[in-house]
């Protein structure tokens, strides 16, 4: 772990070929990925519910979620075999964000984090809060609390309580 003065903690993430940091404090756990049952009427970046921890818990695909294609996931420098759950605190409920691989956790000083440029602000969704550069990569800084709408589609929210029962 790389720790600096002034900087605040996130856990840095591979996602095809982009690099990805979720602030420490949205962190619940990261784990080897867990069974997912897909969901009819999801948002299509939202691969369906798994049962993490006794609760069903949305799975985000976060390729998706960024529009990473196929060709930028096969050009990422050595995936992990079945990349990595990272279960998130998304408002009052935990959500898992699927990612190719959990590489480690960094200081991220203030300095170095940079707005999104205009042209590109509506282009995030306001999934990405700023951007920076982590060794000569570019580094997409998301917002945990934004990766899933506040209102899931009914046929998610019927078929957790299904699992529950």
């Amino acid at each position: 772990m790389v720790a600096g003065a002034g900087g605040s903690l996130s856990l840095v993430c591979r996602v095809g070929s982009r690099l990805c940091a979720l602030p420490v404090e949205h962190v619940i756990e990261t784990m080897r990925p867990l069974p997912v049952e897909p969901m009819a009427g999801a948002p299509r970046f939202v691969r369906g519910l798994s049962v993490i921890r006794g609760v069903p818990t949305p799975v985000v695909d976060a390729a998706r979620l960024l529009g990473v294609t196929e060709e930028e996931s096969d050009l990422a420098a050595a995936p992990a075999a079945g990349g990595r759950f990272v279960t998130l605190r998304a408002g009052e409920r935990p959500v898992a964000l699927a990612v190719d691989a959990v590489l480690t956790v960094r200081a991220l000083a203030e300095p170095s984090l940079h707005e999104l440029p205009p042209l590109l602000r509506d282009a995030a969704t306001d999934v990405v809060s700023a951007v920076s550069v982590l060794d000569a990569e570019l580094l997409l800084v998301l917002r945990a609390a934004r990766l899933v709408p506040g209102d899931l589609p009914p046929p998610l929210e019927a078929r957790g309580r299904e699992w529950m029962s």
